[in-house]
């Protein structure tokens, strides 16, 4: 949707609420719904004077349930679209629910929320519950949008930094992921948010799949160090998932442009 398409929207002027608003997609998701002439309304668990445009409220998803959901009820005041990014290791599902709660008190006309690819199939806690919040924004009766993506590059590199300063590097065989850019998520996301509710969208991954043995490799190389390596069998259930790519985009999915490569040039540039 263009800025001028979005000015002839009737919601156009009523506030955007972003849970997540400050992580690492929130981030990159705010400006971009500045950037249309969106207000926005941003749910951080910290006070914060507003700048901007942007609005931040206090609240916590995983706080207290009844402090939680009066402080929901006020920041959903006159909100007709919400972009719920907030995520953590756990409790999501919970999160999601109340949320939910909340924007059906206040009559919310579009609920727009991130998942992760694999989530109906991976057996490990994050991914049960990122499936149970997808179940509760589907089941909600609120026009909803869905989008399941892949890690971002950034967790890739949270995740090779931390194996990288062990003297032997640990690499789980049949283990493979494909990062795509935080960007092009956030992109997307506003897109939706815009566009209207649409259901679930094809899941957005990056545009190459990488071991993890070389995910680390190309971190290595562009910081000109090198380490040995020990391939590690990841066992049971969740090593067969991996093993089998359920935590891959499936046939009809977006992918993005942004590489791991580029990606890692950009950042050691800066």
């Amino acid at each position: 949707m263009t800025e001028d398409a979005a000015a002839d929207d009737p919601a156009a002027g009523s506030p955007v609420l972003v849970t997540g608003g400050t992580g690492t997609l929130g981030r990159q998701v705010v400006p971009l719904l500045r950037a249309v002439g969106r207000p926005v309304r941003v749910l951080s668990r910290r006070e914060r004077a507003a700048a901007d445009g942007v609005e931040y409220v206090r609240g916590d998803l995983l706080g207290d349930p009844a402090e939680a959901a009066a402080r929901l009820d006020a920041a959903l005041a006159g909100v007709d679209t919400v972009l719920h990014l907030a995520g953590g290791p756990k409790g999501d599902d919970a999160a999601t629910r109340l949320l939910v709660a909340a924007a059906r008190r206040a009559g919310v006309r579009h609920l727009v929320y991130i998942s992760v690819i694999g989530a109906d199939r991976i057996p490990l806690g994050y991914f049960r519950a990122k499936h149970a919040a997808e179940e509760a924004v589907a089941g909600s009766g609120l026009p909803y949008t869905l989008l399941r993506a892949a890690q971002f590059h950034d967790l890739a590199l949270t995740v090779v930094e931390k194996m990288a300063r062990l003297p032997v590097v640990p690499v789980p065989g049949g283990v493979r992921w494909q990062p795509v850019d935080v960007r092009e998520v956030a992109a997307r996301l506003v897109e939706a948010a815009l566009d209207g509710p649409a259901g679930v969208l094809p899941e957005l991954a990056g545009p190459t799949v990488y071991g993890m043995g070389e995910l680390t490799d190309r971190y290595l190389e562009a910081r000109g160090r090198s380490r040995r390596r020990l391939p590690v069998r990841v066992p049971g259930r969740i090593g067969r998932a991996y093993r089998a790519g359920e935590n891959l985009a499936g046939t009809g999915a977006e992918h993005g442009r942004r590489t791991w490569e580029e990606f890692l040039a950009e950042r050691s540039a800066a």
